[in-house]
């Protein structure tokens, strides 16, 4: 049982956390970059600005604090689900200084709220809940205005150090997980959503999945070896979809001569061979697996690798044990601006020896997002309930623009499988005997 008080620091340290990650990602540039619609897969990153501050309203001053809407006619135009993206710079959006100050204010209000609040009573306020919820909303919408930057074009607005160099990784290139039971999933971990619980047994049989996640220059292999263009690698559909879009390589890659260049963040390198490939949907990494004689991972191979111990026949909340993420355990935070070398981080490495599973890069599984057994929805539907079925792929282990709040073993992320505009790697599997 977590104090009060451990609970209100923590939640404080959260809430504080996300909101400076805002401030950077919204005042590192001007106002009508700010209006702009940098692609229409994305919101201005006006509308994400205020959308924080209106689900911070909404959940904490009103459905914790029961108090008065603040600003009820514009609940609306922040409503994910009445406006799609594509539509949002044409709404009436609050300009920037205004939506700077309607969420410092409500965030002024949800402080005095936290020096008050009786963490028991209600599942929304049970082990700061509805907080911690809330918290993890910004940090996602700090991962998506960090994707918005990306795809924004002209000069470089944010910086970071790189992650520190590593010798090349010779470890092996592939762990035997055993075939056996374990605990999928939560039922006590006090932060985690819905789509994350309950814990529930798995069984999975043996198999092998890469100690790091696959790099670029493993990637340029399939490339070179005509990938993109031999349709015996792809499923009907991702052939399709990359034919129509003329798809040739990862987003944001394109040749020069005999290397490899990328744009990332404003700036224009050489692709390094030693990183995660990053931007590439679930058709790619697919087709890739398939060219490798291997496959993607399922989603519960995934967290069974991650969290699954042999030793004490335990699921730990990370792969390096129940500690809260440390630098020396994982690329997290938006601290560095691009993944780690593959084989960074030993200290962070599962009981396996299977390395980087969290933080680096999203990694797609051969999953569908579908609910676990016992699934509740909890506070609202449209969190997970809305997204479950065929449509959507999972994503595991968060990417270095993740925040450690929004981040556990755990975790589970969805998208559509032709997404690659999110920081979405991937590592390959292969069934195996004991």
């Amino acid at each position: 049982m977590i104090d009060a008080d451990t609970l209100r620091e923590r939640a404080l340290t959260t809430l504080t956390t996300a909101r400076a990650r805002t401030t950077l990602l919204t005042s590192c540039v001007d106002d009508p970059d700010l209006t702009a619609q940098h692609s229409p897969l994305m919101s201005p990153l006006v509308w994400d600005l205020a959308h924080i501050g209106n689900q911070e309203e909404q959940w904490l001053l009103r459905a914790v604090a029961g108090r008065e809407a603040m600003r009820p006619e514009i609940d609306g135009l922040y409503d994910a689900f009445e406006h799609p993206r594509a539509e949002r710079p044409s709404l009436p959006l609050l300009p920037p200084a205004e939506a700077r100050h309607y969420a410092s204010e409500v965030r002024g209000r949800v402080l005095d709220l936290l020096e008050s609040t009786a963490f028991h009573g209600t599942r929304l306020t049970e082990a700061g809940f509805a907080f911690g919820m809330i918290a993890q909303h910004e940090q996602q919408h700090d991962e998506t205005m960090l994707i918005t930057h990306q795809l924004r074009t002209g000069p470089q607005a944010l910086t970071a150090p790189d992650p520190d160099p590593v010798p090349l990784f010779t470890g092996p290139s592939e762990v035997l997980v055993p075939g056996g039971p374990f605990t999928m999933g939560t039922s006590t971990e006090p932060w985690a959503l819905d789509n994350e619980r309950p814990a529930h047994r798995r069984e999975v049989p043996p198999f092998y999945i890469d100690t790091t996640p696959v790099t670029n220059a493993a990637y340029q292999a399939f490339i070179e070896d005509s990938g993109y263009d031999s349709e015996r690698w792809w499923t009907p559909e991702g052939w399709a979809h990359i034919r129509q879009h003329s798809i040739h390589a990862p987003l944001f890659w394109r040749r020069d001569g005999k290397q490899w260049l990328r744009r990332r963040f404003g700036v224009t390198e050489v692709v390094p061979p030693d990183e995660p490939v990053l931007h590439v949907c679930w058709y790619e990494a697919d087709a890739y697996a398939r060219w490798a004689g291997r496959r993607l991972p399922t989603e519960a191979e995934w967290e069974k690798a991650a969290r699954h111990d042999p030793a004490g026949d335990r699921s730990t909340r990370y792969p390096w044990g129940d500690a809260d993420p440390a630098p020396e355990h994982a690329n997290l935070g938006q601290r560095h601006l691009r993944p780690a070398p593959a084989g960074s981080y030993p200290e962070g490495e599962s009981p396996l020896g299977v390395r980087q599973l969290i933080g680096d890069v999203w990694e797609w599984t051969a999953s569908d997002f579908l609910p676990y057994p016992g699934f509740q929805a909890f506070p609202y539907k449209e969190y997970s309930e809305v997204f479950f079925g065929p449509e959507y792929k999972v994503l595991r282990g968060g990417s270095f623009a993740v925040d450690a709040v929004a981040c556990r073993g755990t975790f589970r992320n969805w998208d559509y499988p032709i997404r690659r505009q999110i920081f979405s790697g991937f590592r390959t599997a292969r069934s195996g005997d004991v």
